[in-house]
């Protein structure tokens, strides 16, 4: 038997802590540790609005915008969040801490803070930082969008250098703590965020005087700066995992790769992220929805005229090495871009595009949609850039605007949405399986204890949780074995002999194999998506059903594994019993002797 450590491979730590204040606590008596959990997730999203509030407030300067964000954010809360039908994601946990983060820095790039201040805020960017870090297993690839975002700002002379430093530093320190925590986790120490970072740094020192000379010398600087970093960060990324001999997240760079097009893939792994949803790209419907709420038309409003400001800011600061302040001066006008603006800016830009690319990610960026285009609507250095432009300035039609404008769309939220989310809140539903009740239930009653299971992650993960037996394979995807042992397992759905299957699965210690029919006969993927397929494709196998094949790819030997067991012929009922059936799941005893 393997045992895996799960505070190293999985995010769990939040469990834990709360395991334990549950039981510290004098609660026991009067909640049950599920509402604990689910009371206590849904406290955290109260946090994560606060925070965007908070963003959108310090951006413009009124709490009108903090309350226009936060309205957003709730009538938009299919494409913003996703704890109202899926609780405990890892996501759940991480974004609010994220969210305060992004405001602790806003609030950090202001200029002119008290040293006191700034030692604060450091403090609360470094804690959310880390607590970000240590919730998500995605944080690393989170975190260098975010670094990415510095350097584009530091190249540009948009932030202050020194300010840049730190967040690099605290980025680079919450996540070697986390590091710690997860008993030296290979794969945050093979991150790519920590090889940008230490790349940047080290490019800093050994280019001098990056940010002087004329306009062509400092685009010249810049461009082998940039070539120097990367060239420094895929050196240093292959040296870190050549010591560590780290494959962990090796299948990431094979579905990335085939996803932009830079060469098709038969890898199991990566065809299996490929294949869902979630990681395509991000569907036009998802425009239709923002767009009725005007979130997304006051965002395409603020993201227009920022982008505007922050060329001229950029074209201005490298044309002009002995001014440091990020101003353009226009005609009679002055063009001018906060830090902690440009910072916001440069942040939706890069998210918006990982959200286009990858659906499951747009929830980062349409949470920090709603704080961008509710501070843009209310901001006095919009709106008075945008008179400007058009020849209409005035101190009073700035005021005017800046708050009719927030007001007339909140009023519209209200008039439009209030009935529909009361209506909404007063609904109960019921989670209704009872296919998977039978099973669970089944394996509590009719196996021993110790039993080995194999099957799906997902189902796995559920007798894990309902029944404590022992599996063969855990829904874990960051550890090369694990996705090994998986796609072992999964030869249950492939075209494989019963002796082998059999041979692949004794050896893993198992003792009940799990079909499932919603796998062996599924229709919700097109043909060379469904999971059969992945595996025929995987094995050099030509897939079933109408429809080209590589020519490469054979007639298997052997019928599919998962349709051909339930005829009960005797080469199967040699190597397997099945002891239990319902309409979805067929639950099969492996022999012993064989």
């Amino acid at each position: 038997m393997r045992t895996i450590n799960l505070l190293q491979r999985m995010n769990i730590y939040q469990e834990v802590f709360l395991s334990i204040l549950y039981r510290v606590l004098p609660i026991q008596k009067y909640i049950e540790p599920v509402y604990f959990y689910i009371y206590t997730l849904f406290g955290l999203q109260a946090i994560y609005v606060t925070a965007l509030y908070i963003t959108s407030w310090l951006l413009s300067g009124t709490w009108l915008s903090g309350l226009l964000a936060a309205f957003w954010y709730v009538t938009n809360r299919i494409d913003t969040t996703r704890v109202e039908f899926t609780i405990p994601l890892r996501e759940n946990w991480a974004l609010p801490f994220f969210a305060i983060q992004i405001a602790a820095i806003t609030y950090f790039l202001r200029p002119n803070l008290q040293p006191l201040s700034q030692r604060l805020t450091l403090l609360a960017i470094f804690i959310s930082t880390f607590l970000f870090s240590l919730t998500w297993q995605f944080n690393q690839f989170m975190m260098l969008m975010q670094a990415l975002v510095l350097f584009i700002l530091d190249s540009l002379d948009m932030l202050p250098a020194v300010k840049v430093t730190w967040l690099y530093g605290i980025q680079l320190t919450g996540l070697l703590l986390v590091c710690i925590l997860q008993f030296f986790n290979s794969m945050i120490l093979g991150s790519l965020l920590i090889s940008f970072n230490l790349s940047v740094l080290i490019a800093r020192k050994l280019q001098k005087n990056l940010k002087t000379g004329s306009f062509l010398n400092r685009l010249g600087k810049l461009l082998l700066h940039l070539f120097v970093v990367l060239c420094l960060t895929l050196f240093l990324n292959n040296i870190i995992k050549k010591i560590l001999n780290l494959k962990s997240d090796e299948h990431i760079f094979k579905f990335l790769k085939a996803k932009f097009g830079f060469g098709a893939t038969r890898d199991f792994d990566a065809n299996l992220y490929l294949c869902e949803e979630a990681f395509g790209l991000l569907p036009f419907n998802t425009f239709e929805r923002l767009s009725d709420t005007l979130l997304f038309y006051a965002y395409i409003f603020v993201l227009s005229i920022t982008v505007i400001a922050a060329l001229a800011v950029a074209f201005h600061n490298l044309s002009d090495s002995t001014n440091q302040q990020s101003m353009y001066k226009m005609g009679e006008y002055t063009i001018g871009l906060k830090p902690e603006t440009a910072y916001n800016l440069i942040h939706t830009i890069l998210f918006g595009f990982l959200a286009l690319s990858t659906m499951r990610m747009k929830y980062l960026w349409t949470s920090h949609m709603c704080v961008f285009a509710s501070f843009g609507l209310c901001s006095p250095e919009i709106w008075e850039l945008l008179l400007k432009l058009i020849h209409l300035y005035n101190p009073k039609r700035i005021c005017i605007m800046r708050y009719s404008i927030p007001i007339l769309i909140l009023l519209y939220l209200c008039y439009k949405f209030w009935p529909g989310m009361m209506d909404e809140l007063s609904e109960l539903r019921e989670f209704y399986d009872p296919d998977t009740v039978e099973l669970m239930n089944w394996i509590n009653s009719n196996t021993p204890r110790k039993a080995v299971f194999a099957g799906s992650m997902q189902l796995l993960a559920g007798v894990k949780l309902c029944t404590g037996r022992t599996l063969t394979n855990h829904p874990h995807y960051e550890d090369n074995s694990l996705r090994e042992r998986t796609k072992a397992v999964y030869q249950i759905y492939a075209k494989r002999a019963p002796e082998e299957v059999h041979a692949l699965l004794r050896s893993f210690g198992t003792d009940y194999v799990i079909l499932e029919d919603s796998i062996c006969y599924e229709r919700r993927h097109r043909r060379g998506c469904r999971l059969r397929d992945l595996l025929d494709i995987a094995n050099g196998h030509m897939m079933d059903g109408p429809g080209e094949n590589d020519p490469d790819l054979k007639l298997a030997g052997h019928p599919r594994f998962c349709e051909e067991i339930k005829r009960n012929l005797p080469p199967y009922t040699a190597y397997f019993t099945r002891v239990f059936q319902n309409k979805t799941f067929h639950v099969y005893k492996l022999s012993r002797n064989k």
